[in-house]
């Protein structure tokens, strides 16, 4: 599957925001896929990139002089972007149901749809998917173009960027019957698309309060972890998982501290053990190891590990029993790269490679 013989045509749609500009520089030089549009607001539409987001770029890494002088199209001008591409990422900020008319116009325009944005993750035939956790959940698809009257277009959402740490620490643990789990998150402020700059008020700064966060922290795991039967995915009905998200002042990378209780509680050594041979995928944008242990008390540490194998890998540490849970860890993922533009870049590739673009 690492391989494939054509390079596709994609299009970034909201490609001026935080996750937008995430997904210009992932794709740069990507192997299989090729950026040949751009698209935002009607407001942006017609001006070149690069003057678009020159007061606005968010990002360390400088926009890629490829992007600079391309023309941003109208996103709502669905027929003038589906002619140069083969499919799409969506990252638009505008209200859900605005969100779920685009992303099903552009399918139904039979260009598939690739979406870090929450609208379409209740929908029962949307696959929800973290390619080394639930890839078969691509069989879906069939079904919901069936619904939609398609052939090629689809629609395909990216999970919530808090649970893309402890899902996957979870998720190899799951033959021993996980029954309850509580995390706790603490999440970077790129999360709300802002940096110190634009949100000075989380300098030295805690606030215990994201909007729908941890509904989605409860619920979307039970897709995941969910079965496909007929014409929709349905939801796993275990564990019971509890969360609490709070804002925390670091630029990238969210935390979470996880306690979990099984119904076949398993060795500390058994989880290390599974934790250490986790597979992973073999795609472009996979880490080179899913899961890494550091066994050192003070590891891992947001700053030091956000970035482990180019901000997809998962970092995992103080696994230790509780007192009132079975076991307790902290995990940590980059919340724009593994969490939302490299997450879906990765899901765009177990796609493509298993010929949904073609």
């Amino acid at each position: 599957m690492s391989n494939i013989n054509k390079k596709y045509n994609v299009g970034i749609i909201g490609a001026t925001g935080m996750v937008g500009q995430r997904f210009a520089l992932l794709l740069e030089n990507h192997p299989w896929f090729s950026v040949t549009a751009l698209a935002a607001s009607p407001r942006s539409a017609g001006k070149p990139y690069g003057e678009l987001v020159k007061e606005r770029w968010l990002l360390e890494a400088p926009v890629p002089e490829k992007y600079k002088d391309m023309i941003v199209l109208d996103a709502s001008d669905v027929d003038s972007v589906a002619k140069k591409v083969d499919f799409v990422f969506c990252a638009v900020e505008m209200k859900k149901e605005e969100i779920r008319g685009l992303e099903e116009a552009y399918a139904k325009a039979e260009i598939p749809v690739i979406s870090n944005n929450s609208a379409h993750r209740a929908t029962e035939d949307v696959p929800m998917i973290i390619p080394e956790v639930n890839p078969e959940h691509t069989e879906i698809v069939k079904t919901q173009r069936e619904r939609l009257g398609t052939k090629r277009g689809f629609i395909a959402v990216k999970s919530n960027c808090s649970i893309q740490s402890y899902v996957p620490a979870l998720h190899p643990l799951m033959k021993f019957g996980i029954k309850e789990v509580t995390a706790c998150t603490y999440q970077a402020i790129s999360g709300a698309g802002k940096n110190f700059d634009t949100w000075p008020e989380m300098v030295d700064n805690i606030i215990p309060f994201i909007g729908g966060e941890e509904e989605k922290s409860e619920q979307e795991p039970l897709k995941i972890w969910g079965k496909i039967e007929g014409d929709r995915v349905v939801n796993a009905v275990a564990p019971v998982i509890t969360t609490q998200c709070i804002r925390v002042p670091v630029t990238d990378g969210h935390m979470a501290a996880v306690f979990v209780k099984f119904q076949n509680k398993p060795s500390k050594q058994e989880i290390l053990d599974i934790w250490s041979n986790c597979g992973g995928i073999d795609l472009p944008g996979a880490p080179e190891k899913f899961l890494t242990y550091f066994s050192e008390d003070s590891f891992p540490q947001t700053k030091l590990h956000r970035d482990l194998y180019g901000g997809m890998g998962i970092s995992i540490g103080r696994l230790r029993e509780d007192s009132l849970y079975d076991y307790k860890f902290v995990c940590i993922s980059h919340n724009t790269l593994r969490g939302a533009a490299g997450g879906a870049v990765l899901m765009a590739e177990l796609f493509a490679g298993k010929g949904y673009f073609d």
